[in-house]
């Protein structure tokens, strides 16, 4: 799992058409570096695809690291008449999400089934959906305490998906200062939520 924590900082970067064409070809033959290339081409926008759908960014890392492994896998099954190497790699992220999505509601839905059958209390929406409530504005209450800077950082990195790079090009900042405001912003935001280390 440690490998995927390089997701959210690589470069987005565009499908280059017959550069990535090759590289996927490369890696359908097993070329490690060749695949090291196109994870540092597609994992970005992977990632944020995946979190987009997901919202959930510990599932969306796990998720892309899925989709990657199923790239390695399948690179042999990619048909370039049929689109670029970028969406290939982006409809089978979008597949993934998708298929989580459905996994984890299927997964509440058995357990409700269950709950019901055996008499337990059902499920308290009400309460689950105050909670949720509280705790959105105990978050937005947390994010207003940030400086303008790190309130920009933190917004444009954990609201929108965006990379470390596309922050730093966004707010036109060097990206080693980008990933200080970050970090310092959510220290601020774990002590104002009171989070333990």
């Amino acid at each position: 799992m440690k490998e995927i924590a390089r997701i959210p900082g690589e470069g987005c970067a565009p499908d280059r058409g017959a550069d990535l064409a090759g590289t996927l070809a490369r890696v359908a033959e097993g070329d490690q570096e060749a695949f090291g290339r196109l994870y540092d081409a597609v994992a970005g926008p992977v990632y944020g695809l995946v979190l987009r759908v997901l919202r959930d960014p510990a599932q969306s890392e796990e998720v892309a690291q899925e989709v990657m492994l199923e790239v390695w896998r399948s690179a042999a099954r990619y048909r370039p008449d049929r689109g670029g190497v970028l969406t290939w790699v982006m409809t089978v992220a979008h597949r993934r999400a998708v298929d989580r999505v459905r996994s984890e509601q299927a997964a509440a839905d058995r357990e409700e089934r269950t709950a019901r059958a055996a008499g337990t209390p059902p499920y308290d929406h009400v309460s689950e959906e105050v909670a949720v409530r509280l705790e959105s504005e105990q978050v937005r209450r947390c994010l207003r305490s940030l400086t303008d800077l790190q309130r920009q950082a933190v917004t444009l990195a954990y609201y929108r998906g965006y990379t470390y790079r596309e922050v730093a090009a966004s707010l036109s900042a060097p990206l080693g200062t980008v990933k200080t405001r970050l970090r310092d912003g959510l220290i601020r935001l774990r002590d104002c939520m009171g989070v333990d280390a």
